[in-house]
């Protein structure tokens, strides 16, 4: 299982842009974080192995969960982000890092737990292989809690910053939402499958409609949303120049404005929450 392709861009070319909007992307996904770690059970002194920790809000979460007496180990494919990830845990000695591709890596055995994680393990090309190594790791009865996005049409955050920069720039080339991506495991009986597969039990997937509350105005969501997904990927695909950079930033308000209300941003979104066990 070669990511090789995965691992050039989170690093080179997601990863910078996910650095400088830490932040504000911490923000926008806290609610699914927050639901992540209250599914997976964590309490003081428990080992967890957190996959795709990325700049470390996740690593932050969980050890605050497990206290001192607990580990955190924190994995990602992404040079990049784990910088800034150390950075941030650098206070908390029962937090570690580490620069690994979870479907591959030789994890200690047995060593953890709990498996969590947020948004990170779609990007697999071989899922049910990931999911077998990542087990390897996990002691008997451990427990398993990791959020991937659901349906697309119900997720705005995507499908209308892309309907945003269409409007503006054209259609782009049409991808497969199969392949490893955002949307790989949109459906819950693939989510069920793949687990079974790899040998966990005990498996949910609870599909939940939930509302991202971004931090700051519609047009510092704009900005975001420039820089990250459907509508970053247009601009750089059309190679767009300062005009049409400024027409999609308004259009992008425009398709967003209709969320505005009055305590703020709330931009529906379709989570599937994914639990299950290590067999006893």
């Amino acid at each position: 299982m070669d990511n090789r392709d995965q691992k050039d861009f989170w690093t080179d070319i997601a990863g910078p842009k996910w650095v400088e909007q830490q932040q504000a992307m911490d923000a926008l996904m806290q609610p699914v974080l927050d639901s992540v770690i209250a599914r997976a059970g964590l309490g003081t002194g428990a080992h967890v192995l957190d996959i795709g920790c990325g700049t470390g809000a996740s690593l932050l979460a969980a050890g605050e969960a497990v206290g001192p007496e607990g580990h955190v180990l924190g994995a990602d494919i992404s040079a990049r982000l784990l910088d800034l990830a150390r950075t941030r845990t650098a206070d908390h000695p029962q937090i570690a890092v580490m620069e690994a591709d979870a479907a591959t890596h030789a994890f200690p055995l047995a060593a953890f737990d709990h498996l969590i994680s947020r948004f990170g393990v779609m990007f697999f090309e071989r899922s049910e292989a990931a999911f077998q190594n990542m087990a390897r790791a996990l002691t008997p009865g451990a427990t398993l809690s990791f959020a991937a996005w659901g349906d697309i049409p119900a997720n705005p955050f995507f499908t209308h910053a892309a309907q945003a920069a269409r409007d503006v720039l054209g259609p782009m080339p049409k991808s497969d939402p199969d392949l490893p991506g955002p949307f790989a495991f949109r459906d819950p009986a693939r989510i069920t499958g793949v687990l079974d597969a790899a040998g966990f039990s005990n498996i949910t997937v609870d599909v939940q409609d939930i509302h991202l509350r971004p931090a700051g105005t519609l047009s510092d969501l704009a900005t975001q949303m420039m820089a990250i997904g459907p509508a970053e990927a247009a601009l750089k695909h059309f190679e767009a120049d300062e005009a049409q950079h400024a027409a999609v930033h308004a259009s992008l308000m425009a398709v967003f404005a209709d969320f505005q209300t009055d305590t703020g941003l709330a931009i529906p979104a379709r989570i599937n929450f994914a639990t299950a066990r290590v067999p006893a």
